[in-house]
């Protein structure tokens, strides 16, 4: 959470609307210069001057059920700080769709009904103790 001076300038800087729609759901301000956009619509900021080390680049997101699988991997490098400039100014990674790629979002099923179970082919190493109750006379 930020203080209340940097709230009240984020504030006058990007407006009454931003501001909602930041502290529904990022929880914080931040303003920044727009970077780019993905293929997907999400739109990546980044602020060098104000922000904390490693807290300076953020997405916003616009499905606003956040998954990381959301960002393209030329931009989820950008955002995990292991390339220096983002995909709209780098020449390799401006090739946009690579044929290994998906070529729509597919989300992520972990945690879910969908979620993949593998089969297990081997026996267990134990069996769960069964009780056996004597008959009443």
């Amino acid at each position: 959470m930020s203080t209340l001076p940097r709230t009240l300038r984020n504030l006058r800087r990007i407006g009454l609307k931003e501001y909602a729609h930041q502290m529904m759901y990022i929880g914080d301000t931040k303003a920044g210069t727009l970077i780019g956009t993905d293929r997907f619509g999400n739109k990546y900021y980044e602020n060098i001057e104000e922000e904390l080390p490693l807290r300076t680049r953020w997405v916003d997101y616009v499905n606003k059920e956040f998954d990381a699988s959301q960002i393209e991997p030329g931009w989820h490098l950008w955002m995990s700080y292991a390339v220096d400039k983002p995909p709209t100014q780098d020449k390799i990674l401006r090739t946009q769709l690579r044929e290994w790629e998906p070529k729509e979002h597919r989300p992520l099923l972990t945690l879910s009904r969908s979620a993949y179970k593998p089969y297990s082919t081997t026996r267990n190493k134990y069996f769960p103790w069964q009780p056996v109750a004597k008959p009443r006379e």
